[in-house]
C-alpha cells in the first residue's frame, strides 16, 4: 500500500464518527487478523462493577504476533459521554477485566457512544513481572494505563499523530508484527517528543520575528524597554497563553454564556 492510500484511511476512520465498518477495515490493513468467532457480549455478560458505564462490548478480530501472543480487536459501547472522556481508569480496568478473563496479552480498543462525534482508540495490554518473596518468585500483573496508550478521534479531531505512528503497518508487507511494536506505536514518549519539537520550532520562529519587529519598529522597542520585556520572555508567555487557549477550546468552554452556568451540559466535558 502507498503511503498517501494508507494516510487516507487512517484520516477517514478517525476524522469521522465511530463506524465499525471503516474501524474494522483500519484494522484489516494494520494486521493479518482472524476474523472468525466474533461476538456481542451484553446484560449479565458485563460485570456488575462496570454495568453502568458500559453498554455492550464486541470482539471483531482476534490477532497472533510472531511470537505467539494474542491480541483481541475489541469495541466497548459505553453508556454516557463522561464514560467516554473522564473514565479513562474505568476504561481500563474493564478492559484489563476481560484480557485475564480470556487469557490475552493485549487489546486494541474503540470506545465510543452513540450519537457522540468523537471516540477513543486505545491500546491496553496486560504485563507480568517478578517478584521476589521469602525467598519465592511470585508472578504479578500489572497493565499499561489505557489514558497513555490512546488516541482521543472523530469528527472535528485532526489524525495527524495517528498517521504518524499507524502509517508505517499499513505501509509494510508483514503484518504480523509483535505486540511490541504496536505498543511503541501508541508511546506517550513519542507524542510528548514530537510535541516539543514543534512547540520548539514555534518558539524560534515567533522570537525571530518578534526581534526584527523591535529592531525595525522603534514605538514596540520602547514599549518592551518600558514594561523591562525582553523578546525571548514575550514569545514563551504568547505561546503558553495560545495553548491554555486551544486547552479551553478543546473542553468547549469557550463562548459559553454566563447563563448556561448551572448546565454542565452546555460546557463540554
Amino acid at each position: 500500500m502507498e503511503i498517501n492510500e494508507a494516510k487516507n484511511i487512517i484520516k477517514n476512520t478517525f476524522e469521522q464518527e465511530f463506524d465499525v465498518g471503516r474501524y474494522s477495515q483500519l484494522i484489516r490493513n494494520m494486521l493479518d487478523i482472524d476474523l472468525n468467532k466474533t461476538f456481542t457480549r451484553t446484560g449479565v455478560y458485563i460485570p456488575r462493577a462496570f454495568a453502568d458505564k458500559v453498554k455492550k462490548y464486541q470482539r471483531i478480530g482476534k490477532y497472533t504476533d510472531s511470537n505467539g501472543k494474542e491480541l483481541d480487536v475489541l469495541v466497548v459501547h459505553l453508556k454516557k459521554r463522561e464514560a467516554l472522556d473522564r473514565a479513562r481508569t474505568m476504561q481500563r480496568n474493564f478492559v484489563a477485566w476481560y484480557l485475564n478473563d480470556n487469557g490475552k496479552e493485549a487489546a486494541l480498543v474503540a470506545f465510543h457512544v452513540d450519537g457522540s462525534l468523537e471516540w477513543r482508540f486505545s491500546f491496553v495490554r496486560m504485563t507480568y513481572r517478578m517478584d521476589k518473596q521469602a525467598e519465592k518468585l511470585k508472578i504479578k500483573k500489572e497493565m499499561t494505563e489505557a489514558r497513555r496508550y490512546s488516541f482521543l478521534v472523530g469528527k472535528g479531531e485532526p489524525s495527524h499523530t495517528a498517521q504518524q505512528h499507524l502509517t508505517p503497518f499499513l505501509v509494510s508487507e508483514d503484518k504480523n508484527p509483535t505486540i511490541e511494536s504496536i505498543e511503541q506505536a501508541f508511546s506517550i514518549e513519542r507524542v510528548t517528543d514530537r510535541f516539543f519539537d514543534e512547540y520548539k520550532m514555534l518558539f524560534e520562529k515567533l522570537k525571530k520575528e518578534l526581534d526584527g519587529i523591535v529592531e525595525k519598529d522603534s514605538a514596540v522597542r520602547k514599549e518592551f524597554e518600558a514594561k523591562e520585556v525582553d523578546t525571548t520572555n514575550f514569545a514563551k508567555k504568547l505561546l503558553g497563553q495560545l495553548v491554555f487557549l486551544y486547552f479551553l477550546q478543546k473542553k468547549r468552554w469557550l463562548g459559553v454564556g454566563k447563563d448556561d452556568k448551572g448546565n454542565p451540559a452546555n460546557w463540554g466535558t
